[in-house]
């Protein structure tokens, strides 16, 4: 198997190669003055596996849909010149959420860029932390694998909540069965139960309104599980809950961190004393990035590594 690195996620890929002892493949990546590029690997791909990574998140410089292009551009390329197995590695895959219709007209934008990437010929998709993973699953017709939320974060939270007693806690009804798979991957790890509460939440137009609170929260350290974190509205409205309900400690957990809008304010209010983050999409919308107070970024280097090793 090769690794094959876009410039925009070469550190991450870089990570990946070293944990996998994988080689790197080098691409020529031109800008044309019209706006136009070319993407051309540097070694010959002929009868290989080759795995390309790419995170599909905005950034100062590339738009998603650049990125996603870019991804789709190479893939069909790398399959053009003979590769024999392609796998698009994509730690956060953009349009994730949009799943389902809920609304008259509405697009199934996950399913339509599942089939952008079947349509360049990849034989496998691996993602992280995907909002839906049924949903996920049912709209590629290639092979996936989901990494979870355990194989990042389950060592770090042992070690932070030491022999607290904890509760996990969904911060709205559809991501119960994440935060459920969560909490058994760390009873397991501990070897003792955790207590499991969650929090209504309903979001149309924009707009959230958050509801009644389940679990019991009192005395004990809470672990607040999301897919990802916004704005932080919706973890700031569950941790304030938490607290008014007795909670000791209360912790943020998300497989992305976005921080659009005001997420500022999940590391001014004093709500929430921590917020665990994956690399698969660096802070760069927060002021201070990785170095903001309270804010603890974990690398999925090692959980991808572990995936191509059983491929």
């Amino acid at each position: 198997m090769r690794l094959v690195a876009l410039a925009e996620s070469r550190d991450l890929t870089e990570c990946i190669a070293d944990a996998a002892g994988l080689s790197l493949i080098p691409v020529e990546d031109r800008q044309f003055e019209d706006g136009e590029g070319k993407l051309r690997p540097m070694s010959d791909v002929r009868g290989h596996t080759v795995c390309l990574v790419q995170s599909l998140y905005e950034d100062h410089r590339l738009s998603v849909h650049d990125k996603l292009f870019r991804l789709l551009i190479l893939l069909a390329t790398l399959r053009d010149h003979g590769a024999r197995r392609l796998i698009a590695l994509v730690p956060y895959l953009c349009y994730a959420r949009k799943d389902r219709r809920t609304k008259l007209r509405d697009p199934l934008t996950a399913r339509y860029v599942a089939q952008l990437f079947e349509a360049v010929g990849t034989n496998h998709v691996i993602a992280f932390g995907i909002h839906n993973p049924a949903a996920f699953e049912n709209a590629f017709r290639c092979e996936t694998t989901l990494v979870d939320l355990g194989a990042v974060f389950q060592d770090v939270i042992a070690r932070r909540v030491d022999d607290q007693p904890l509760v996990v806690m969904s911060p709205d009804p559809g991501g119960v069965k994440r935060a459920q798979l969560f909490r058994e991957t760390l009873e397991e790890r501990l070897g003792h139960q955790i207590g499991f509460g969650f929090m209504n939440k309903r979001r149309s137009g924009g707009l959230m309104t958050s509801g009644d609170v389940a679990g019991d929260f009192a005395g004990k350290a809470v672990l607040i599980v999301d897919d990802m974190i916004g704005s932080g509205g919706t973890m700031v409205a569950a941790a304030q809950e938490c607290r008014r309900m007795g909670a000791q400690n209360v912790y943020a957990l998300a497989a992305h961190g976005l921080f659009t809008g005001q997420a500022e304010s999940l590391f001014t209010e004093r709500s929430i004393d921590r917020v665990f983050i994956s690399d698969s999409v660096p802070p760069f919308r927060l002021a201070k990035g990785a170095d903001t107070p309270g804010l603890e970024v974990l690398g999925t280097a090692q959980a991808f590594a572990d995936v191509l090793a059983g491929l």
